[in-house]
């Protein structure tokens, strides 16, 4: 069973519900791991994800996304995660990238939900892997 709980804690973009759990499921069972899930997301400002950023990633700034895993590494399913999302960052980078600050937001759910499915984008050939499938996810 696939449980997913969306947050709202911003008034400056309207959140997509069905369009993200919709996202959510399709990465899931794109990936193989659609049996069982539960995944928080949190939409949120700069200054809530900047203050998560500190706190738990010791980075004094803000992002567009911080996902964190819950899950037991030894076993993969079931997937628990927490992923918090800027919606500040959407609006910024929809105006630098000329996309819609919509687009933005699902980009940043398919990210962190890549990264906790063990995606990861040190490399420049796995920032492009990334890139890849976030928009093949977002996109079909």
């Amino acid at each position: 069973m696939v449980n997913i709980t969306i947050n709202n804690l911003q008034k400056k973009l309207p959140i997509p519900r069905k369009r993200i759990k919709n996202l959510i499921l399709k990465i899931l069972k794109g990936e193989g791991l659609n049996k069982s899930a539960d995944i928080n997301i949190c939409f949120t400002n700069n200054i809530l994800i900047k203050r998560l950023n500190a706190k738990f990633l010791r980075l004094d700034r803000a992002t567009d996304v911080i996902a964190f895993n819950l899950s037991d590494k030894k076993t993969k399913p079931p997937v628990l995660a927490d992923i918090a999302i800027s919606t500040d960052s959407a609006i910024s980078n929809a105006r630098n990238f000329n996309t819609a600050a919509g687009y933005e937001l699902l980009l940043y759910v398919a990210h962190g939900l890549l990264h906790i499915l063990g995606f990861n984008d040190y490399t420049k050939a796995e920032r492009q892997l990334m890139r890849k499938k976030e928009k093949e996810y977002v996109n079909r």
